[in-house]
């Protein structure tokens, strides 16, 4: 059988967070270890490491937390922490639905061009790129997303912006071609708490089904600053969420790019 997600994929996913000059490496290596040598299929190992990979700035507020079972389902994952057995459900909050599927355009287009690049010559293309596109970009069709591979391949060729690609950025990389997207913060891109509190309604109607054995179960809410659907400047009326009532022992809102982390409930 084909695999879904193949290891270079994940090498290139652990490689992004390596950037973040918070990534906790060795733990997050010892724990995708663990994960390789499950007997869960290979779809569910990469949700798996994907999901440890956004708890890695959560790891940095809880430094003596230690997780055992990396591979359960409800909730995710299941921890160590002052001798309680600590039960981790983790759910990420999407801020913007409409980039969701964009997003999932733009990363098949970025694979395309590593690719090509890599065929033509790793040693010399190696290395992280961040672009900025042109606006209204046209992913809708075949030949549209083919021009668009064409602009990003020649970009880096000649390292400068050519196309729909506005900026070029790179940062260096030891082994393979990277493209992502440029991090550029919107000082008015708010988040809106009822978000928040939609996912917290959800997971508490789950709450029951989750495993009982634990002596705490916390909720670990995510904004994945490196996803264009996911990433955020600020909570609009974020006092919403001080009364928040659920069964979970804790709830936190913590975003992964620079480690912030909110308590909603303690």
């Amino acid at each position: 059988m084909k695999k879904t997600f193949s290891d270079e994929d994940l090498v290139k996913n652990l490689s992004l967070y390596h950037l973040n000059r918070h990534l906790k490496k060795k733990p997050i290596e010892k724990y995708h270890r663990s994960i390789d040598a499950s007997s869960l299929h290979d779809r569910e190992k990469y949700k798996k490491k994907a999901e440890i990979l956004l708890l890695n700035s959560f790891m940095h507020h809880f430094p003596d937390m230690k997780f055992e079972n990396l591979i359960c389902e409800s909730p995710d994952f299941i921890a160590k922490l002052n001798d309680k057995k600590i039960g981790i459900e983790l759910t990420e909050v999407i801020n913007h639905l409409e980039m969701k599927k964009v997003e999932s355009s733009l990363n098949k287009i970025f694979r395309q061009a590593e690719i090509l690049l890599e065929q033509k010559d790793t040693t010399r293309y190696r290395g992280v790129y961040f672009l900025e596109f042109n606006q209204h970009l046209k992913l809708d069709h075949q030949e549209s997303q083919k021009e668009i591979i064409v602009d990003i391949y020649k970009s880096i060729l000649k390292n400068k912006p050519l196309g729909c690609v506005r900026n070029i950025r790179k940062s260096s990389h030891r082994r393979n071609v990277f493209i992502t997207h440029e991090y550029n913060l919107n000082l008015f891109d708010e988040l809106c708490s009822e978000k928040i509190l939609e996912l917290i309604e959800k997971k508490n109607e789950k709450f029951p089904y989750y495993d009982t054995s634990v002596d705490e179960c916390w909720l670990v809410i995510v904004s994945d600053m490196n996803s264009l659907a996911s990433r955020y400047t600020f909570i609009q009326n974020k006092e919403n969420l001080d009364e928040v009532k659920s069964p979970f022992h804790k709830i936190f809102h913590l975003e992964n790019l620079c480690g912030n982390m909110i308590s909603i409930k303690s």
